[in-house]
């Protein structure tokens, strides 16, 4: 299993950053263009709780559309969210997303945990192109953020 870490300090009240980062619609705002980011469906276009479906499109590599679909597993209102996928490209795909109120905003942050399908063929297109390109949609996710939120 392979697990990312990230954190981004952030200048939005803990209210505001919630508000934002709990709403399925805005992953398109800070997700690469190039994958093409599209929803296709959520259980509920209210507030985000337990049990909430969201399927979607992306376009990671050649225009190869795949389809992904995550359950909110848990939800600790401006403290937490987690989300795993139940269908899509990933053997396993865990990420816990946490905000923590800083004196100049919040801090949040992203741990990911995930593991590949197909075993050898898996662990090797990973290790030459799968992480790195989790790794800069990650990039761009908090450069992005950073240039919405200062």
């Amino acid at each position: 299993m392979y697990s990312i870490k990230r954190s981004q300090k952030i200048p939005l009240n803990l209210t505001k950053a919630w508000n934002f980062f709990s709403k399925p619609e805005n992953l398109k705002l800070i997700t690469p263009k190039d994958l093409s980011f599209k929803i296709l469906f959520r259980s509920d276009a209210g507030e985000m709780y337990p049990g909430m479906i969201v399927s979607y499109t992306i376009s990671p590599l050649f225009h190869i559309t795949l389809k992904w679909t995550t359950e909110i597993t848990q939800v600790k209102e401006n403290k937490y969210f987690i989300d795993n996928q139940i269908n899509g490209p990933y053997k396993i795909w865990h990420h816990e997303h946490h905000f923590k109120e800083t004196e100049n905003g919040i801090e949040m942050r992203d741990i990911l945990f995930y593991e590949m399908p197909l075993g050898f063929i898996g662990r090797f297109l990973h290790k030459i192109f799968i992480r790195k390109k989790i790794e800069e949609i990650f990039s761009y996710r908090a450069n992005k953020i950073k240039e919405l939120f200062g």
